[in-house]
C-alpha cells in the first residue's frame, strides 16, 4: 500500500520538486521572504510530530504502557532527532530553533514568527491564532491544514500527512531548494541555512522516512478504510504545500518581504 500511495502521488510530488520557486529566489532579499514563509512549515512539522507522541505513547503521569510498543520506539525515536538534534557548534536544538539561528544569520526577519508563537503560549485557539494573525493567506491555509488533521485525533491521518505530507517529500524536495540556492549564493553565509537542509535530508532519508513508513502500516494494519483516509489525507498535504510554494513564489516575484 505504501508504494501504491507513493505511485499516486507523483503527479503532486513531481510539481513540488520542480517548483518553479526555486528559481525565482536570486536576491537575499527573496531568500529571506521565503524562510519567513517556510519557518511556519519548520514549526508545524513539529506540532504533527508531537500530536502523533500524546496519541501514540503516554505522555502524562501515571504512566501505563500504551499502543504498540514498536509504534512508540518509531516516534520516540523521531521526537529525540527533531526536538534535541545536535547543531552546527555540536550543541542539542530543536531543528526549528535551529531555523530560527539561519534566518537571523541571513537577516530574515523573525519577528512574525516570534508574535505567532507568543500567542501560542498564551493558550488561545490555534485556528483564532492562524485567522488574525498578521501572516500570508498561503501561510494560513497550510497551517489550517494541519491543524484540522490534528484536530480530527486520528493517528492514521496524522501519521499520512507527516509521512508523506512532509519525512517522505523532505529529502528530494530540499535537495532541489538547496541546490538551486548554493548556485545563486556561494558568496552568502548560508552555512547554518545550509546545515539545517542538510541535517533534515540526512535524517529523513536515512532514518526517519522508512521509521515514518513503518508506523502508518502499524497504525493502518489491514484495514481499508484507514489506508483510504490515508491516502486521502496525503494528497491533501502535498496540495496544501504546493498552495505554500504557490504562495511564496507570489510574494518573491512581487519583490513583497512578509
Amino acid at each position: 500500500m505504501i508504494k501504491e500511495i507513493n505511485k499516486s502521488l507523483q503527479p503532486q510530488i513531481e510539481q513540488l520538486l520542480n517548483h518553479p520557486l526555486y528559481n525565482k529566489i536570486n536576491t537575499p532579499q527573496q531568500l529571506q521572504t521565503f524562510m519567513e514563509h517556510h519557518v511556519f512549515a519548520v514549526w508545524d512539522f513539529m506540532s504533527l510530530l508531537t500530536a502523533l507522541q500524546e496519541r501514540l505513547t503516554k505522555t502524562t503521569n501515571p504512566w501505563l504502557p500504551v499502543g504498540n510498543p514498536e509504534t512508540r520506539y518509531l516516534i520516540n525515536e523521531i521526537v529525540l532527532a527533531e526536538e534535541t538534534d545536535v547543531n552546527l557548534y555540536g550543541k542539542h536544538q530543536s531543528h526549528f530553533e535551529m531555523y530560527l539561528d539561519a534566518m537571523k544569520a541571513s537577516g530574515a526577519n523573525t519577528q512574525k514568527a516570534k508574535d505567532f508563537l507568543f500567542q501560542v503560549s498564551h493558550g488561545t485557539d490555534i485556528f483564532l491564532i492562524i485567522a488574525t494573525s498578521k501572516i500570508p493567506v498561503s501561510v494560513k491555509q497550510f497551517l489550517k491544514f494541519t491543524f484540522e488533521v490534528i484536530s480530527e485525533a486520528k493517528p492514521h491521518k496524522i501519521a499520512a500527512a507527516f509521512t508523506f505530507g512532509r519525512e517522505g517529500l523532505i529529502p528530494g524536495m530540499f535537495t532541489s531548494i538547496i541546490e538551486n540556492i548554493q548556485e545563486k549564493f556561494p558568496e552568502e553565509d548560508l552555512k547554518l541555512f545550509k546545515y539545517y537542509f542538510d541535517r533534515h535530508i540526512e535524517l529523513d532519508d536515512d532514518e526517519h522516512g522508512p521509521m515514518a513508513y513503518e508506523m502508518v502500516k502499524q497504525l493502518c494494519g489491514d484495514d481499508e478504510k484507514k489506508w483510504e483516509e490515508v491516502k486521502e489525507t496525503a494528497v491533501q498535504s502535498l496540495e496544501s504545500r504546493i498552495k505554500l510554494w504557490d504562495g511564496i513564489e507570489e510574494e518573491v516575484s512581487e519583490g513583497v518581504l512578509v
